[in-house]
């Protein structure tokens, strides 16, 4: 059976790229690093979301303090919808380029019957039109921590051309629908309940 990285590599090359500059990779040996230039939206006020990479370069993580979608009594009529767009500049080790392959989205849902939610992420390079679109549905009763995990099919992943330099954007999303339950509170938030989970991307490598 093909890995996801082979398939990728196969499907990216009939899509366009030069057959000769494409090569499937393990994650390159020196480490990738990542600055945030911009972290905007509703989601992540001021220094609130913090991007680290993993040691083996197979990921990064953001980690959200103040990620809460609400809606109730108490809550302000545009606290319904909650984003957060993260501007980042991967400094990729030379001769490789990367695409974001999936993400595991963590959180905590209070949701009670007849309220429903939602988290959409969008993945895109800067100045690309290519744009990766995933969602999440969830529907109340719902008190718990949740997990959701998004996996781009082969034909969406897109790959930084190789020797470009552009920022990697992502998009994400938290609404809340009161439905029915409109004299309760409901929230979805992008963290657990103590606050200590984080949302993983995952990368998929190649050489050029």
């Amino acid at each position: 059976m093909l890995s996801a990285i082979t398939a990728g590599a196969m499907l990216f090359s009939s899509l366009g790229a030069p057959s000769t500059s494409w090569a499937i990779a393990p994650p390159p040996p020196d480490q990738m690093a990542i600055d945030v230039v911009a972290a905007n939206g509703s989601g992540c006020p001021g220094d609130t979301a913090v991007v680290s990479v993993s040691p083996d370069n197979k990921a990064f993580t953001v980690a959200y303090s103040e990620f809460v979608a609400q809606v109730g009594p108490d809550a302000k009529r545009t606290d319904f919808r909650k984003n957060c767009q993260i501007a980042l500049d991967v400094h990729v080790p030379e001769g490789y380029t990367y695409a974001v392959a999936g993400a595991d989205y963590r959180g905590y849902a209070n949701l009670e019957e007849g309220a429903t939610g939602s988290e959409t992420a969008y993945y895109y390079f800067q100045g690309e039109p290519h744009t990766t679109r995933i969602r999440h549905e969830f529907k109340g009763f719902m008190a718990e921590n949740w997990q959701r995990s998004d996996q781009v099919e082969i034909s969406s992943m897109s790959f930084l051309p190789c020797g470009e330099k552009r920022y990697l954007n992502v998009n994400t999303e938290l609404r809340v629908n009161a439905g029915t339950a409109r004299s309760a509170t409901n929230f979805l938030t992008m963290d657990s309940s103590d606050g200590n989970l984080e949302t993983v991307y995952h990368v998929s490598w190649m050489k050029c």
